[in-house]
């Protein structure tokens, strides 16, 4: 075993256990600008930048959808923008240059909001609901501890939903940073809302990808369960192949959910151009059709919902936040650049 395997291996697991921590962190602590700050720190130490806009600056950017989350909560919100850019990047053509972009869904705590969570015990772990924020951010941090060749952006809308007399309600219209009208139906499907705004923000890159990773439905839990990931996009069956031939070598497995023309007439709205839920079937889909309305470029959606926090042990992956998302997002990135 060669030195850079060993020095490689040290960033990874690193990545990955602060990742963890993050999940694990409770919301007394980990409030959306305390993360913030913990997300400045890991950049300092591992060597990749980042910028952190607050809530004057979200509101110059009509990020409707984080603003809106965020109407319920006594902490303002933060829109993190992460940068790893190698000195050397090969190849020479404009698509190498181009940058991956990665979204993370950042609500560190999910009461559900005015339709508050149901069931006894549903938002036990909802500390764990900013967990593709963490792997977003872990990444960026493995990459530039690696000096991985590949040109990064992450973006990630950090807020808690809270109900409160100012909370958004159930029946509002609220307007995404492109101009999209939303009809809430729910404020429990809140992780989209944050999303729209981050989607259209990354349009700006004129990425080659983006991938988002976030604990977006229940529906992805009650149809694969923990042992891994929904996945779905636009981005063509060779991306989506790649990202699944990086989870079954990591064991963070896939499974591909179609993403047919269909599923988009279940969130049409009579009063906007879109509803925030498209009703009791294909959550995990109807989820992903209103995240697709928000990109322009290839994209591809990973609902962690599942595999990201676990009530009990799991082999390597342990009990409560698991990092779910980072070594297959490295492997992937790593092997991106290798085949070109």
């Amino acid at each position: 075993v060669h030195q850079k395997e060993l020095d490689e291996l040290s960033a990874i697991w690193e990545a990955v256990y602060t990742a963890r921590d993050w999940v694990n962190e409770p919301q007394s602590y980990l409030s959306a600008p305390q993360f913030a700050e913990e997300v400045l720190l890991w950049a300092k130490q591992t060597g990749f930048n980042a910028e952190i806009f607050h809530k004057k600056q979200i509101e110059s950017l009509k990020m409707g959808g984080l603003l809106s989350v965020n109407k319920g909560s006594v902490q303002p919100p933060v829109f993190m923008v992460l940068e790893w850019k190698p000195k050397k990047a090969r190849g020479s053509g404009a698509k190498a240059r181009k940058p991956v972009v990665l979204v993370g869904k950042g609500v560190v705590y999910d009461t559900g909001g005015l339709s508050l969570k149901p069931t006894p015990g549903s938002m036990d772990s909802m500390k764990c609901d900013m967990a593709g924020a963490a792997a977003v951010a872990a990444t960026l941090g493995a990459a530039a501890r690696m000096q991985l060749p590949v040109h990064l952006i992450g973006l990630i809308p950090a807020t808690d939903n809270r109900p409160s007399g100012e909370a958004y309600a159930p029946g509002d219209v609220i307007s995404i940073s492109d101009g999209t009208t939303v009809e809430v139906l729910n404020t429990d499907a809140e992780g989209r809302l944050i999303l729209a705004d981050a989607l259209h923000y990354a349009k700006k890159y004129e990425p080659q990808l983006v991938v988002d990773l976030a604990t977006l439905t229940g529906s992805a839990v009650l149809a694969i369960g923990s042992q891994g990931a929904v996945v779905m996009g636009s981005a063509g069956s060779d991306t989506l192949a790649g990202l699944s031939k990086s989870g079954q070598a990591v064991h963070e497995r896939l499974a591909v959910f179609p993403l047919w023309d269909e599923y988009g007439e279940m969130l049409k709205s009579h009063i906007a151009d879109l509803k925030n839920i498209g009703g009791r079937e294909a959550g995990a889909i109807t989820a992903g059709k209103f995240l697709q309305h928000f990109t322009d470029y290839p994209w591809v959606h990973i609902d962690i919902a599942g595999p990201a926090f676990l009530d009990g042990e799991s082999s390597y992956r342990g009990k409560h936040g698991t990092g779910f998302g980072v070594r297959l997002l490295l492997h992937f990135l790593k092997n991106m650049h290798n085949e070109r």
